[in-house]
């Protein structure tokens, strides 16, 4: 510690400091200081009020005007796009309904155990990531700081693809929608339709072509997209006058923007339902595949489908809870909203796979079509005998039964030769499990199958309106998780840090809407959160269970809840859910060595997707995303451990973390082997009858702020200074 430094070095009983009272018995009557300074007592205030409970003196911190309006806010964060076009396709591609068990498994092993961790230190210390971290371990501080980096990176292009949602949105006040057919194109002789169209589709075109003119490769920028600039900035318009307030103004929008999603989801359900062929595609959807569930992957693939649904590691869910009440039942809302999260999850997938066997039937119908026609010529050519085809057989009006019947008939009566005659199998499996995911799925796969539902306009505008609620769900966490510990450290005044967060985040995201921006968006989603989010979540872990200690947190709950969680939770901090997070990274790192970094770009020339490898400053690019995420934590390990910051010197006001409070101090030289508190302990000195509400002026100066802790009985701050011979603070 500084030798200059007002605050003395003391060591702390188990003991708690309890009220202002205990403080000032700690006080050395001798200080300077404290004999210049005088109590003003607010004997008005019931003495038996403790300082955590909510007195006047508690900093003004926003608190949530329910409880529906903060589990709404948390299941808008957790609840995002990744629920309605990641779940699914991985449930499609890992074993269909048999995923589901080592999902579930997952959650309760990985997922609700570390929500539950974030949610209850976020509550116990009310602060946001920066404050939480740097209070618990000091040297572990470089945490929070990590958090906010990793927020800033997804907040940069996740909001594009809210921009994006929101063009399309605009797009579809019209009939027929305009990705409905393949535009025509016009020469100087004769009309055609487009090529790149024709050799594609009217939804792959539109989308890669009209809504992202996309470029052939990363290394071409091509310019700014001005439509989607446009709908860029719309974007962040709408997070900065929805976030200006803090949750004062992003609370009152939750109502819509949470619940929204499930009226429309709901909506899509009965309506796909009634549709031929919906039903097909949930069968194939839930029929499990035990063999698959089996293998590796599929597990590594769930485990980081749970730990990104949750949004742990962002700093969301600790800021979001450090506005409850400290005796809030975090625990209940922890399981609440996982739950929650699971069940949309599987709402979502119910939805998307009910109208992608509406979609799948109506291309088999087609291929049917097609594939009709090539058997009549080949009757007509004689290629293939009429004695073969059964007598029913109407080929005018074939169903998919009589074509799968003429289909075998013929392939093994032309076994040798059949590759020749270039027909199809035509079935609806063959069709579903065409896996799609993302981007694919939203604006390509779906968007397709709504041109066929009757009133197409109007689900278009249901489905759009929908992403766009999810993804600012999910924004209002993220830009939480930079805002409020910056507030909280740095004291800015949060309308103005959310307008300049917004202004330069629009900024560097006019990166991601020139023409090759879909291939940066590619980027950062693979590269700037998956690993440093792993290494977060981790480091929160062990911090908690091994730095701070387990029991001595296990004792905090039970203060701040009532009642002691399950012994559950103590296994699954202490040993099991590091030893997976562990694995999980390792097998992400190997996973990705054994991938080479690249991405797929569309080739406008062949009307395809190729994938091509990142050139180095690409490779660059990917490699400073982790680093720089991940800096903070080793950067702040070496500053807190070496002392290499005198936080003291000069005019700044020295802040320092204590049991009880938060205690700031105009430093002065002059007064250098002064202290406020000195190495006494509670039990030696008696403490004077003075009620709670108090105030200490200094006389002759200008007023000295005292911030008591928020929380009260523990005394929770952020730390700035520190303390290698003080062991570190109960919660």
């Amino acid at each position: 510690m500084p030798k200059n430094s007002k605050v003395v070095k003391r060591e702390l009983d188990d003991d708690v400091v309890e009220s202002v009272k205990d403080l000032l018995s700690n006080e050395d009557s001798c200080d300077d200081s404290f004999k210049k300074s005088e109590l003003m007592v607010n004997d008005d205030i019931d003495k038996d009020r403790d300082l955590e409970d909510g007195s006047d003196i508690e900093d003004e911190r926003p608190a949530w005007n329910s409880k529906l309006q903060y589990i709404l806010a948390q299941v808008g964060f957790s609840v995002g796009l990744g629920n309605v076009w990641r779940f699914p396709y991985l449930c499609q591609k890992n074993g269909g309904g048999a995923y589901l068990v080592p999902y579930l498994i997952l959650l309760l092993v990985i997922g609700i155990p570390l929500f539950f961790l974030e949610l209850s230190v976020g509550q116990r210390i009310r602060r946001g990531s920066i404050g939480v971290w740097n209070y618990i371990s000091p040297k572990m501080g470089g945490i929070g700081f990590a958090s906010c980096i990793v927020c800033l990176f997804v907040a940069l292009y996740y909001n594009v693809i809210i921009g994006w949602s929101l063009f399309y949105f605009s797009q579809s006040f019209q009939h027929p929608l305009p990705w409905d057919q393949c535009p025509l194109a016009k020469n100087a002789t004769n009309t055609f339709v487009e090529p790149e169209c024709e050799k594609s589709s009217a939804t792959t075109y539109y989308w890669y072509r009209e809504a992202l003119n996309i470029s052939n490769s990363i290394t071409e920028g091509g310019g700014l997209n001005w439509k989607m600039t446009l709908c860029l900035l719309a974007a962040w318009i709408l997070v900065c006058l929805a976030m200006i307030k803090g949750i004062q103004s992003s609370g009152k929008v939750m109502y819509f923007s949470s619940l929204f999603p499930y009226v429309v989801l709901t909506c899509f359900l009965v309506r796909a339902l009634l549709l031929n062929g919906s039903v097909d595609g949930i069968r194939h959807m839930f029929t499990p595949k035990l063999e698959i569930m089996l293998e590796p992957k599929v597990w590594r693939e769930a485990a980081t489908q749970v730990f990104f649904a949750l949004g742990l590691g962002f700093g969301g869910v600790i800021a979001f809870s450090s506005y409850n009440k400290r005796d809030n039942n975090c625990h209940f809302d922890a399981v609440l909203v996982s739950l929650i999260n699971f069940f949309t999850s599987v709402l979502a997938t119910l939805v998307v796979f009910a109208v992608l066997g509406f979609k799948a039937n109506i291309m088999n119908e087609s291929c049917i079509t097609q594939n009709t026609g090539k058997i009549v010529k080949l009757l007509e050519l004689g290629n293939v005998s009429r004695d073969i085809i059964p007598h029913h057989i109407n080929f005018t009006r074939i169903t998919a039964m009589d074509y799968q019947l003429v289909y075998d008939i013929i392939k093994k009566v032309k076994e040798e030769e059949f590759d020749q005659l270039g027909l199809s199998a035509c079935q609806i499996e063959d069709e579903l499990n065409k896996s799609v995911q993302g981007t694919g799925l939203a604006f390509i796969a779906f968007t397709e199958a709504m041109t066929h539902f009757p009133a197409a306009p109007f689900w278009s505008v249901m489905f759009f309106l929908m992403l766009v609620n999810l993804g600012l769900g999910s924004m209002f966490g993220t830009i939480e998780g930079i805002t409020t510990p910056i507030v909280d450290t740095f004291k800015v005044r949060k309308e103005y840090l959310t307008v300049g967060c917004c202004l330069m985040a629009f900024c560097i995201g006019l990166l991601f809407v020139q023409r090759s921006g879909n291939y940066f968006v590619t980027m950062f989603d693979d590269y700037s959160a998956t690993l440093p989010l792993l290494v977060i979540v981790i480091l929160e872990n062990v911090t908690i269970a091994w730095i701070y200690g387990i029991d001595k947190f296990m004792d905090d709950l039970r203060d701040m809840l009532g009642f002691t969680p399950y012994k559950y939770y103590y296994y699954m901090w202490k040993y099991v859910s590091p030893l997976l997070l562990s694995i999980l990274l390792i097998a992400s790192v190997v996973q990705m060595g054994f991938t080479p970094p690249g991405y797929y770009a569309w080739i406008a020339e062949k009307a395809s997707e190729e994938r091509l490898s990142y050139p180095p400053w690409g490779l660059a690019v990917c490699i400073s995303l982790i680093i720089f995420a991940l800096l903070p934590v080793p950067l702040v390990f070496i500053v807190r451990y070496f002392n290499l910051i005198d936080e003291s010197s000069g005019s700044l006001a020295s802040v320092s973390y204590k049991r009880g409070r938060i205690i700031k101090e105009i430093s002065n030289p002059e007064e250098d082997d002064a202290s406020l508190i000195h190495d006494k302990i509670q039990s030696e000195m008696p403490s004077p009858n003075i009620g709670n509400s108090i105030y200490r002026k200094q006389s002759g100066s200008p007023t000295l702020k005292v911030d008591t802790a928020p929380n009260g009985r523990y005394g929770i701050g952020y730390l700035m200074a520190d303390m290698p011979d003080m062991p570190e603070s109960d919660l």
